[in-house]
């Protein structure tokens, strides 16, 4: 009859591998392995000498393999936490290992992350993903993106953290494919997926379910007060209904956006048994700090503490119209004031057409003469012919209808190509009485502005703020582009500008010699051109106003126009203002204050101040909450503001006109609801996890690396302090993308960047989970140390609830006895810190075959006692913690009459 399995005996499994017995159950032994708990023969378990049998008996093993197997459990337990160990090319900030950890805290984890522009969100989701997809635990994935981002998010997290996406092509997924159950990691446009084209929604909720679901820019998915829910939130709603999500992360920088249902929605597809879209937010405002992340630039810093970001200094540039501009203005004015008198004489369905294209007309005009010029031209080419085309231009107009409606964040690209098209092309409703005259007299005016004041303005405050300096210009318009574009190649030569809108071409665009053609760009091309500094300027539409990082080169920002939403400012700042800025970033504005335009803006600002400030005197931990007070308003206020300003109105009479038009704009409702959600969300606080932040990084895994292959019988060429040349070990040549490798040249740092046939070493090479997955499975667990001035006792801490197991496998934790009866609680970071010296020393002069001759085992039962009862300053994700034996090193020396050695 087979002995009986101790609880807590450490044995050891052919296929399962190490484990220790939870329950003997004579016919089968309940043991815990890593992977989880498993029920087993106990013929097909081996028993192995535990900790407290090898010091009892005075047994040390090889110190070498204790060490080696400590540092393997001391990366896994890191890296599960804080993702520390990824292959990120570039340094990791606290903030972002802040959220890593608090989304791997449980399992599956549901967060939304709010996290203000720039502050990193896809080395977020790289940290996140790097350890569940190197432990196994992740293998479907699924990332849904604005179309723009789809193929950022595929380089970024190939590049960065060497994580392979397949991108979602609509052609690809037909019944005969199986798209969906054939691709394990995809990335998808939302705005593609959103529509039910050929039964795909049936392919996909058909498909094996999804072990994670990020969605970006989640702000898109909206429900309106009468539950109308856009396609998008329909998507995943259906997802969710029928069980395929397991785990789902949302980012989004603007998550209210001005009404609680829509919030309450999203948070709902989020943590369905906690949130309730009928219930007021206030009730329900103290759960968002288990859901909701949200870190703002006032609060990050860097490992020191310091702040991250460079102060954004704004200032207001003014230029006067010419004679010539004045005159072309005021006969815009008057067609305009005419045109909306005539609608309002016309049936509703023409009075909305006529009243939008007009509206479009006022918004082309405050951003050049150009822009209204081309649009007039062609609109009146258009009208002098037959009234053929007639279907093309209303298709337009329902499609600008359809996305205003839509009230998306990510049209407005899409908007400012179809307000040009439409004030071109519309027929078949008259603008005006007599139209076309008037659009001839009209034409004639603006044909008389040969030079455009705004555009020497800028020119000038680039020659006198920007000298030598590269600038980064944001228009709406593709008209404004070119003629922006025309003027910096006059004064500062071809080729000093690239360009980025919707559709990569601009035309109409002036070289030095003054010869005029149209110019194709690659929107990606001319970021990176411009981040090396190859070009000196950027002329971007909104299209670069999210997902494009251009912060490398340049730190001036001009606004060429102010777009009608003021969120798109915060949006275009965030393009400099963002994580790698060295420096303050500059921003002007260009305003003609004798315009209602200006005079409106100034308004705005004001306001904005002061909600601001009466805000901050209200918060312990005041930011500036101009950017979500302004996400909460719905866009559709400030075009109504903007379009029925009375050009006319000045002083006080427009300040009242102004109070009225914006009496809800940022009122007590905006400012409590704000105050909810900056009040109650989870965010990181330097100061209050500073001692928890692990400060070890990639070259920390050096010296681990050389004692594993040592274990190994490899002895690795060390280059240089940071880069390891090897031949794999046989034993991990069991995996093939391991055996095809003749020999590996890791660099185990995130810069400089690696050189040809050499990888970036951290969790997530195979190789590197390789070594790891070695290590832990040694069974060397006593082991003395030369040098070390007192025992250390390392435990491994385990959830005691079955069916948890969440991405945090196991937190490694050690006391060192101080020697006067005091313990110090060692961290799992920590204690590499202490153990790597000793790994990266050769053995003779680090490792000891005998120890002085006292009770360890009572001094490792004080130390586990002094573990228990500090476990709650650990932070664990656990729901009951148990406290298990893993190692003890202690003080070593020379084998001598009267002390303990190996036998």
């Amino acid at each position: 009859m087979t002995a009986p399995f101790n609880t807590n005996a450490a044995v050891r499994h052919s296929r399962f591998g190490a484990g220790q017995v939870v329950l003997d159950q004579g016919d089968s032994i309940v043991v815990r392995f890593e992977h989880g708990i498993e029920a087993c023969l106990a013929a097909d378990l081996e028993l192995v000498e535990g900790l407290a049998e090898r010091m009892s008996a005075g047994r040390l093993d090889p110190a070498l393999h204790v060490v080696t197997r400590i540092l393997g459990e001391c990366i896994r337990s890191v890296n599960d936490a804080w993702g520390v160990f990824s292959r990120s090319r570039i340094a990791l900030l606290p903030h972002q290992l802040w959220v890593c950890k608090r989304v791997l805290e449980s399992w599956p984890t549901r967060w939304l992350v709010a996290d203000d522009v720039g502050l990193g969100k896809t080395i977020e989701a790289g940290l996140i993903l790097t350890p569940l997809l190197s432990s196994g635990r992740v293998r479907r994935l699924l990332i849904l993106a604005p179309a723009s981002l789809v193929g950022q998010w595929q380089v970024r997290l190939r590049e960065m953290f060497d994580i392979r996406l397949s991108i979602y092509v609509p052609d690809a997924d037909t019944e005969a494919s199986d798209f969906w159950n054939t691709h394990d990691r995809v990335i998808a446009s939302a705005h593609t997926l959103r529509l039910d084209k050929g039964n795909r929604w049936e392919r996909l909720f058909d498909a094996q379910p999804w072990d994670l679901v990020f969605i970006d820019e989640a702000h898109h998915m909206n429900v309106d007060e009468q539950g109308h829910r856009t396609l998008s939130y329909q998507l995943v709603e259906g997802l969710q209904e029928r069980g395929k999500i397991q785990s789902l992360v949302l980012f989004t920088g603007t998550p209210h956006r001005g009404k609680d249902k829509g919030f309450l929605s999203l948070l709902k597809l989020v943590r369905p048994d906690d949130f309730n879209p009928e219930q007021p937010l206030e009730e329900q405002a103290e759960k968002l700090r288990s859901v909701m992340i949200r870190n703002n630039k006032q609060s990050v810093t860097d490992m020191s503490g310091e702040p991250l970001f460079t102060p954004v200094q704004s200032r207001r540039e003014t230029y006067t119209y010419s004679p010539q501009e004045a005159r072309f203005y005021e006969q815009l004015t008057q067609f305009i004031v005419t045109g909306k008198a005539y609608a309002a004489g016309l049936g509703s369905q023409d009075r909305r057409t006529v009243i939008l294209v007009l509206i479009t007309m006022q918004k082309l005009a405050s951003s050049s003469v150009a822009a209204v010029r081309r649009a007039l031209a062609r609109r009146l080419v258009r009208l002098r012919q037959a009234k053929g085309r007639l279907e093309e231009s209303r298709e337009n107009l329902a499609r600008l209808q359809e996305l205003l409606a839509e009230d998306d964040p990510a049209n407005q690209d899409e908007i400012s190509r179809l307000e040009e098209r439409v004030a071109e092309t519309l027929r078949g409703v008259d603008l005006n009485p007599d139209e076309i005259p008037a659009l001839e007299e009209l034409l004639a005016a603006a044909n008389d502005v040969t030079d455009e004041t705004k555009i020497e303005r800028i020119l000038t405050v680039v020659d006198e703020s920007f000298a030598d300096r590269s600038v980064l210009f944001f228009t709406e318009y593709k008209a404004t582009q070119a003629l922006l574009m025309s003027a910096l190649h006059k004064r500062y030569g071809d080729g000093c500008v690239a360009f980025i809108n919707g559709d990569g071409f601009v035309e109409d665009v002036q070289d030095s010699s003054g010869s005029i053609s149209g110019r194709t760009e690659d929107r990606h091309s001319a970021a990176a051109r411009f981040n090396r500094g190859e070009v000196r300027f950027l002329v971007s539409t909104e299209a670069a106003g999210e997902g494009v990082d251009l912060q490398e080169h340049c730190s001036a920002l001009i606004h060429v126009d102010l777009p009608w939403n003021p969120m798109r400012l915060h949006q275009r700042v965030g393009r400099l203002s963002r994580y790698g800025q060295t420096d303050p970033v500059d921003v002007v504005t260009v305003r003609n204050p004798d315009t209602v335009e200006s005079r409106i803006w100034d308004l705005l600002d004001e306001k904005l101040t002061r909600i601001n400030l009466a805000f901050r005197s209200a918060m312990d931990d005041p930011e500036d909450i101009r950017h979500l007070v302004i996400g909460m308003t719905s866009p559709r206020m400030f075009t109504r503001m903007f379009a029925d300003a009375d050009p006319t109105l000045r002083g006080q009479t427009l300040g009242e006109w102004f109070d009225k038009e914006t009496a809800t704009f940022g009122g007590d409702d905006a400012v409590n609801t704000v105050r909810n959600l900056v009040g109650h969300v989870a965010r990181f606080d330097f100061g209050a996890v500073a001692g928890q932040i692990p400060r070890v990084d990639l070259p920390d895994l050096v010296p681990f690396f050389k004692a594993v292959l040592a274990v190994r019988g490899r002895r690795p060429d060390q280059v240089e302090d940071c880069r390891l040349r090897f031949r794999p070990p046989e034993e991990w040549k069991d995996d093939f993308s391991i055996a095809v490798v003749d020999r590996y040249d890791l660099l185990f740092a995130r810069e400089p960047q690696p050189e040809d046939g050499e990888d970036v070493a951290g969790v997530g090479l195979r190789v590197v989970d390789r070594a790891v997955r070695d290590a832990v499975v040694l069974t060397g667990a006593f082991g003395a140390v030369r040098g070390l001035a007192a025992p250390i006792f390392v435990f491994s801490v385990r959830d005691r609830i079955t069916g948890s197991d969440g991405p945090i496998r196991a937190v490694v934790v050690a006391a060192q006895s101080g020697g006067d009866g005091a313990w110090t609680l060692v961290r799992d970071w920590e204690l590499m810190q202490r153990l790597n010296p000793l790994a990266d020393k050769p053995r003779s002069l680090a490792f000891a075959d005998a120890y002085p001759a006292y009770d360890v085992a009572d001094l490792m039962a004080d130390a586990r006692q002094y573990v228990e009862s500090h476990l709650d300053t650990l932070d664990l994700p656990f729901g009951l913690p148990a406290v298990e034996n893993l190692a003890c090193l202690v003080p070593g020396e020379a084998e001598t009459h009267g002390v303990r050695h190996p036998e």
